[in-house]
């Protein structure tokens, strides 16, 4: 049985938990209540606009599935007793998350409020299927000993991986260091050996998923992700909702910049710029462990990309005028800080009243942005507000 993105059926989860589907506005009211961390039901009536009488049919109905709990009761400035506090249930359901990068994986296991309950990170030399395979196994067998759950309640695996999607099935055009991964269908691959649903996502969108539900997207609902890595790419938000283009493939922010004539703000530029300079590296992933902002190199490669990301920048605050810009991806957080006052966003500056500018914020969900956000691919898809 294959679980894609496009499945109509439930997943085996709903069935084994004697759960029904949820509607869009029972995931309206799990939207607001976890992007608040709680909510009293009054709130969500004034920020919903439904009736209160649906408000409370629905809560109650969420909190009979188990989904959501009563929390503490919160004053909030008007008269009577201070109101309940509603919560999503975290032991509700869990996901893994996995991270595929042309060097590396990680794994990550979150919880339904989208708690990082456990995380692993393994160097690959190299990412054949076989190789890739095997040490998933060995990852989720660690982080299973240390995480007992009910497997009742693992919920699936979300992916994300660099590429092009073909034509929105779990098919991508990968780099060519995951050439075994290239134009199959990883779902069923992972499917058969894990007997989980899989969702595939590319890195970029997956990072953006699951920054909207979990990181910056908790205060701004509309926002362009820098996804920063071996390559650069993105995502892009509009009122919480993921902007997927005709073939699945918007936010490909590297392709703004013609190659021959800009450097690719990436990481895989600053690892030869530093090894230049005498700074040893053992790849990818030992240089963004051990990243210091001291280390020669670091300040040309910020020279050097300043133009092309001040090139991407303008063209996404022209284009989409986003509340925000996010920095993420691979990229240490001290190197994303030291990129900001490069990146100059390009206006004509007519008059004393210019355009509106978006804000340059660096990215909030801890840990691997891309496993992060692959794990809360398919609770975005079936119980929360933005999932399609």
């Amino acid at each position: 049985m294959r679980i894609s993105q496009e499945m109509p059926a439930l997943p085996p989860f709903f069935a084994d938990n004697g759960i029904s589907s949820i509607s869009q506005r029972e995931k309206v009211i799990l939207d607001l209540i976890l992007r608040h961390d709680g909510l009293s039901q009054a709130d969500i009536v004034l920020q919903s606009g439904f009736a209160q009488q649906t408000v409370s049919r629905l809560v109650k109905g969420l909190t009979d599935a188990g989904i959501l709990r009563d929390g503490e009761r919160q004053a909030q400035g008007r008269r009577g007793q201070p109101a309940v506090m509603m919560h999503v249930v975290p032991d509700f359901a869990y996901s893994f998350g996995i991270a595929m990068m042309t060097d590396a994986l990680s794994v990550v296991l979150m919880d339904f409020s989208g708690a990082v309950l456990e995380e692993e990170h393994c160097d690959m030399p190299s990412m054949s299927r076989q190789a890739v395979l095997a040490q998933l196994s060995r990852m989720f067998e660690t982080i299973r000993a240390r995480r007992p759950i009910d497997p009742r309640r693992l919920f699936g695996m979300g992916v994300g991986i660099s590429g092009y999607n073909l034509g929105g099935r779990a098919r991508y055009n990968t780099p060519r260091q995951l050439d075994d991964w290239a134009l199959v269908d990883i779902d069923d691959i992972l499917m058969a050996q894990f007997g989980l649903p899989v969702w595939v996502e590319n890195d970029g969108n997956a990072a953006a998923i699951g920054e909207s539900l979990v990181g910056v997207g908790r205060n701004y609902g509309s926002f362009a992700y820098l996804y920063i890595a071996a390559g650069i790419g993105g995502g892009i938000i509009v009122d919480h909702h993921l902007m997927r283009g005709t073939n699945g493939n918007a936010g490909e922010i590297g392709l703004i910049l013609p190659s021959l004539i800009y450097p690719h703000p990436n990481l895989e530029l600053l690892r030869q710029m530093i090894s230049r300079k005498g700074v040893a590296v053992d790849g990818l992933s030992d240089m963004v462990r051990r990243f210091d902002p001291s280390w020669p190199g670091v300040d040309e490669w910020l020279s050097r990309t300043r133009d092309s990301l001040s090139m991407i920048a303008s063209a996404l605050s022209a284009i989409l005028d986003p509340e925000v810009i996010v920095l993420g991806g691979r990229i240490p957080r001290d190197l994303a800080r030291m990129m900001i006052p490069h990146i100059e966003i390009h206006d004509h500056r007519r008059r004393a009243e210019p355009r509106p500018m978006p804000q340059l914020v660096l990215a909030e969900s801890p840990g691997d942005a891309c496993a992060i956000g692959a794990a809360t691919l398919p609770f975005k898809r079936y119980f929360f507000a933005g999932s399609r």
